[in-house]
């Protein structure tokens, strides 16, 4: 079995659209992994993003953690190498993540809506933008907006391979909290401590994650259904879309949220090991009531979680991910 790899094009542009669904529907039940092309975001509005983020990366430690958030909000602006670790999130004990991060938040100000829940200040908290190096801030923009709208229109591709109306999510994502992530993993000046992974085996929070990715030793696997590891190499130019734990819970296991980790290099110190991703991790509105979809529940069956709100979901999940990495 191999990750599933799917041009949307007819989707988007209506010339296929039962064919992609049907194929949509069967990775998401089978794996939850898949690779598209047809996406529509321009290549330089990724390399862009890349290179000005990869140069963020490279300055000094003190320069970047002027960029890192002193409030309570836990996902935005930079966190330094080995300060988290995502396989908290699912219970396991492990030591923190071999990377460094910068995060952004929602682009669009929607903290007035949720004046009434305090419980939504930290997930529609304001942007740290960074000031160094120039145009890093408007590259990340620009591919938080692009990301952002290959979300909708996925999610419409996600509704009708569900059997549902098109716009069956869009009434969730009006006002998101939606997480654009840019990690960066350098090569590795010392051994790992046992169990100690770039990224930890976890699944992914939110409905779905996009993700561009350089290309290096030491790389994303994902775990197939028959327990091995495998990794993920995309065509030229495709995204790796993969489902979080929400869409999991909204088709009541139905499509599956997949283990995946990212690897260690082979070498240690190799500089062909330094690897860069961007993602984009769809959270629903804050008060978004995530429940299983009435056509994914069997008959005289309950649904296997009980609603929760998106806002609770994800911080829960992020809560974890600090606490584990404090212990």
């Amino acid at each position: 079995m191999r990750i599933p790899a799917i041009d949307i094009g007819p989707f988007l542009d209506g010339s296929g659209r039962a064919a992609v669904a049907e194929r949509i529907a069967r990775a998401c039940e089978e794996i939850g992994f898949l690779t598209v092309t047809g996406h529509g975001i321009a290549p330089e509005v990724i390399e862009r993003a890349f290179e000005r983020s990869r140069a963020f990366f490279d300055l000094p430690r003190a320069r970047k953690d002027r960029c890192h958030p002193t409030g309570p909000s836990r996902q935005r602006g930079y966190h330094g190498f080995a300060t988290r670790g995502l396989a908290y999130t699912l219970g396991e004990k492990a030591p923190p993540d071999l990377r460094e991060s910068y995060f952004l938040g929602p682009v669009d100000d929607h903290r007035e809506r949720f004046r009434s829940h305090p419980d939504a200040a930290d997930a529609y908290a304001p942007n740290i933008y960074p000031d160094e190096p120039e145009g890093t801030a408007e590259a990340l923009v620009a591919i938080y907006r692009a990301y952002e709208r290959l979300a909708a229109r996925l999610l419409h591709a996600f509704a009708v391979a569900l059997a549902q109306p098109e716009d069956f999510f869009a009434g969730a994502i009006g006002r998101h909290f939606c997480i654009l992530s840019s990690h960066h993993y350098p090569p590795l000046g010392a051994p790992p401590a046992p169990g100690q992974l770039r990224t930890g085996a976890h699944t992914d929070y939110g409905a779905l994650t996009i993700l561009a990715m350089t290309e290096a030793d030491g790389g994303l696997e994902v775990r197939m259904p028959d327990g091995r590891w495998q990794p993920v190499r995309p065509p030229p130019g495709a995204l790796v879309v993969n489902l979080g734990d929400m869409m999991a819970r909204w088709t009541n296991g139905r499509w599956t949220s997949t283990l995946h980790r990212v690897a260690n290099p082979r070498e240690l110190g190799n500089a062909r090991s330094r690897r860069q991703t961007i993602g984009y991790f769809t959270h629903p509105d804050f008060d978004a009531t995530i429940e299983a979809i009435p056509t994914c529940v069997p008959p005289n069956e309950a649904p296997k979680h009980p609603p929760i709100s998106a806002g609770a979901h994800i911080a829960a999940k992020i809560t974890a991910s600090h606490e584990g990495a404090s212990k």
